[in-house]
């Protein structure tokens, strides 16, 4: 680019040339500049959490009569469109910068600075005005927290709620569907389809439940501390304003920290916050799993149930189709997990005062929060909601199993029972005809102790 389209901005570190058109100013060049590592920007999600804390700080110094009304009314109108996602390509900021997310702060002060003097006609200065009361330090892990809230609520909670009903839906269908039950992926007792898809259903719904609980140490806010905590040039009721501003135009309960020591210094809220997404990324990949080895073949492998097909499986077998959903997401289920290692040594990075890896923290949570939600939705709406079962599969293979001589165990003892079960493998044989053999039960006693729904319900078989 000529010299014609650039301008010179300037800072306490001097003067640097800033491209024409960029709404950022000099230190937001000097970070692009200093940190171009991994090309990755901070998320849409976190650079919209900085307009709705600019925004609300803004509210919050003009309330206690601190900000003049005119230039607190331009930032507003600027942070809000910066949280509405109107100027994300002007936070080039790299990921991997600065561990207090500095240049993230700067970056956001400038560009509405920038858009609130165009609006006014005067200037605005991005520290004086914008960032009044406040300090990268507080407001980084006060982004955190509110772009983490807010994808909670908006995003992964509603998909976790959309997967578990859609699930459920899928158990009570089934639940008259018997097949046979595996522990350590040998044959064991029978239960119903209802059962085993009810119990993928339990597991998110307890995902859910997770994720909401570990978001009450997320509604508390580290803002009001400023540099260490202490809340130096900030008035004491500012923390409490800004909580309230944002509850306001986010629609998530926010609060200020009862202790912004512990807020500045720590992520442990994040920590827990990740952790519990962590678990939901396990029982997803479990579930995922499941579906899989259920659809595998469909002639060499179980064959009990077959997913939609989607796509070609395969660029030289034709024909060949794959679970690709259960599949994507048992890779968004590694991703999390990984995303949580990061986050818990970025976890243990708080040296005295502040924590130094606040922007490697945002990233992955607000990642992990995204993958979870878009892998939830469509293991709903692509896997769950479209699969077949396959009856005649289902029962030509329950009525061999050898395992259901357990059902006998009160009538005949154990150690016939393994006797029946062993020859009725070696032999092949189904397990009915070698009890009749066997055993001095009549064919009437068999029948109730071997129906399917008495073997799915549980308690000893037959009692009353």
């Amino acid at each position: 680019m000529s010299a014609q389209g650039f301008r010179t901005e300037s800072d306490s570190m001097g003067e640097l040339q800033v491209a024409m058109d960029a709404l950022y100013g000099a230190q937001t060049q000097r970070a692009v500049e200093n940190f171009a590592i991994s090309g990755l920007a901070m998320p849409s999600r976190f650079i919209q959490a900085l307009g709705l804390i600019k925004a609300a700080t803004a509210e919050a110094n003009q309330a206690l009569g601190d900000l003049d009304p005119t230039i607190a009314g331009a930032i507003i109108r600027a942070a809000e469109s910066v949280a509405d996602g109107a100027h994300d390509e002007q936070f080039p900021v790299d990921v991997f910068q600065t561990g207090s997310g500095t240049s993230s702060n700067m970056n956001a002060n400038e560009v509405i600075a920038h858009l609130a003097s165009e609006d006014l006609g005067a200037t605005v200065h991005p520290n004086d005005h914008v960032n009044m009361s406040q300090s990268s330090n507080d407001v980084i892990p006060t982004a955190i927290h509110v772009a983490a809230a807010v994808a909670c609520t908006e995003e992964l909670r509603p998909a976790l709620n959309h997967l578990a009903a859609t699930l459920e839906e899928r158990a009570e269908a089934l639940s008259d569907v018997t097949t046979t039950g595996r522990t350590h992926l040998m044959d064991a007792m029978p239960v119903t389809l209802g059962q085993e898809v009810g119990g993928w259903a339990y597991q998110v719904r307890q995902g859910e439940v997770r994720v909401r609980e570990a978001m009450e140490r997320i509604r508390a806010l580290a803002q009001g501390g400023t540099a260490v905590g202490t809340g130096i040039n900030a008035r004491p009721a500012f923390g409490g304003e800004v909580a309230a501003a944002l509850t306001r135009r986010s629609g998530v309960r926010f609060e200020q920290s009862r202790n912004c020591f512990e807020s500045l210094s720590s992520q442990d809220a994040a920590v827990e916050l990740s952790g519990q997404l962590k678990t939901v990324a396990v029982s997803l990949m479990k579930i995922s799993n499941d579906l899989r080895w259920m659809n595998s073949g469909p002639l060499a492998g179980l064959g009990e149930i077959a997913l939609p097909a989607l796509q070609p499986g395969s660029s030289i077998m034709p024909g060949k189709v794959n679970p690709v959903i259960p599949e994507a997401v048992a890779q968004v289920s590694a991703q999390v997990i990984g995303n949580d290692t990061t986050i818990t040594v970025a976890g243990q990075s708080g040296n005295f005062q502040l924590n130094v890896m606040l922007p490697v923290v945002a990233h992955n949570l607000l990642q992990s929060i995204s993958l979870l939600a878009n892998g939830a939705q469509a293991l709903a709406d692509r896997a769950v909601a479209g699969f077949s079962v396959n009856r005649d599969r289902l029962e030509a293979a329950l009525g061999r199993n050898p395992i259901l001589v357990t059902a006998l165990n009160t009538e005949i003892g154990y150690e016939l029972g393994a006797k029946i079960a062993k020859r009725a493998y070696a032999e092949g044989r189904p397990l009915m005809e070698l009890a009749r053999e066997m055993t001095d039960l009549s064919d009437d006693e068999l029948t109730r102790l071997l129906d399917p729904k008495t073997l799915t319900a549980g308690g000893i078989p037959g009692a009353d």
